[in-house]
C-alpha cells in the first residue's frame, strides 16, 4: 500500500524550493561581500580627490 500525500504540501514545497535556488543563484549573480563594498567605495574617494586635486583654479580675472 502506497502513502497518501497532501497535495497543498507537496506543491508548497516544490514552491519553497524553487524559490530558494533562485536566492541562492541571486547571490552569486548580484551578491559582494562587505570587504568588496568597502573596498570600491575607498577607490572611489580617492579618486574623486585625486580629480579635486588636479582641478585648475578658476579665480575670476580682474579687467
Amino acid at each position: 500500500m502506497s502513502n497518501v500525500v497532501n497535495l497543498n504540501k507537496f506543491r508548497k514545497a516544490k514552491k519553497k524550493d524553487a524559490k530558494e535556488k533562485q536566492a541562492s543563484e541571486n547571490r552569486v549573480k548580484y551578491g559582494r561581500s562587505k570587504a568588496e563594498k568597502v573596498t570600491e567605495s575607498k577607490q572611489n574617494s580617492n579618486a574623486i580627490k585625486e580629480l579635486d586635486g588636479k582641478k585648475l583654479d578658476e579665480s575670476p580675472t580682474e579687467t
